[in-house]
């Protein structure tokens, strides 16, 4: 084992003391991989704050997976000769990492995770005055050490050179007014994070810029204070006839980064980038 490896053993034992500090998942894990990655990105990380709870308290993909998420696409920024493999290799290993988690804990759907609406008052007490909170600080620090090292192989490996490999979440970022790299850290939510099916990238990708743009105009403070996220989320909720799941929105399971940027560019979720762009 090289010295580096042994460091990183070393540091992601904190994963548990690290979420306390934060207080959501969904920072926690966008944090501690940009610590392994050797970046620094404060704001987008008080940004991801609101894709904690499984996209605003939804019950979706766990937030742990949307951190993740945004710290991959953050190093294939980096290290990718192109943006399009950048996007692939963001999709391929928020794949991975997803096919991590559920083989840990047998779901990655928060709800099922932690057996809590946090929409709900009433469920929400009863998951802390019940200890159920516990699990989720123990399923950090025992899945962040295999998290790190799935990240850096599969950013390490590149197999993906995809030529012209498209994302919805990145498409959505891009007609906000993104950087280039604020486009590709959103990239691995695609077709419902990292082509799962589950809840929406496009809407998450939507839902983080605005927050961003708020974290960078206030110093402190979480992206849940972003005042424009309720009503992102009432336009897609009308727009989307109250589905949140990719492949009900889509009526298709992607297969593979080639399946889903050709379905993007055919016109796929046109309408619906659209909207959420200009909410």
């Amino acid at each position: 084992m090289s010295t580096r490896d042994k460091q990183s053993e070393v540091l992601v034992k904190d994963a548990k003391q690290v979420f306390r500090k934060l207080g959501t998942c969904s920072r926690t894990f966008f944090y501690l991989l940009n610590r392994e990655f050797g970046t620094s990105l404060e704001a987008e990380e008080r940004a991801s704050d609101l894709l904690a709870g499984g996209i605003m308290k939804k019950g979706y993909q766990c937030g742990m997976l949307w951190g993740a998420s945004l710290a991959v696409g953050a190093e294939a920024y980096k290290v990718c000769a192109h943006r399009s493999q950048a996007i692939a290799v963001s999709i391929e290993a928020t794949r991975i990492l997803m096919d991590s988690f559920e083989t840990h804990e047998s779901t990655t759907q928060c709800r099922e995770i932690t057996k809590c609406n946090f929409e709900n008052k009433l469920s929400f007490a009863k998951y802390m005055i019940s200890g159920r909170f516990l699990h989720c600080y123990q399923l950090a620090q025992d899945w962040a050490p295999e998290a790190v090292k799935k990240a850096k192989k599969a950013i390490q490996d590149k197999p993906f050179d995809f030529e012209h490999a498209v994302s919805c979440a990145t498409e959505v970022a891009q007609k906000m007014g993104a950087s280039e790299k604020e486009m590709v850290l959103v990239a691995g939510f695609a077709g419902g994070l990292g082509l799962s099916g589950s809840g929406c990238g496009a809407l998450s990708a939507a839902l983080w810029m605005n927050a961003l743009s708020w974290c960078k105009e206030h110093k402190s403070g979480s992206g849940t204070d972003d005042p424009k996220a309720e009503e992102l989320m009432r336009a897609f909720k009308v727009f989307t006839d109250e589905k949140y799941l990719c492949q009900d929105i889509s009526q298709t399971q992607f297969n593979s980064v080639k399946e889903h940027t050709q379905y993007i560019k055919n016109g796929g979720c046109r309408e619906l980038i659209e909207e959420l762009s200009e909410v």
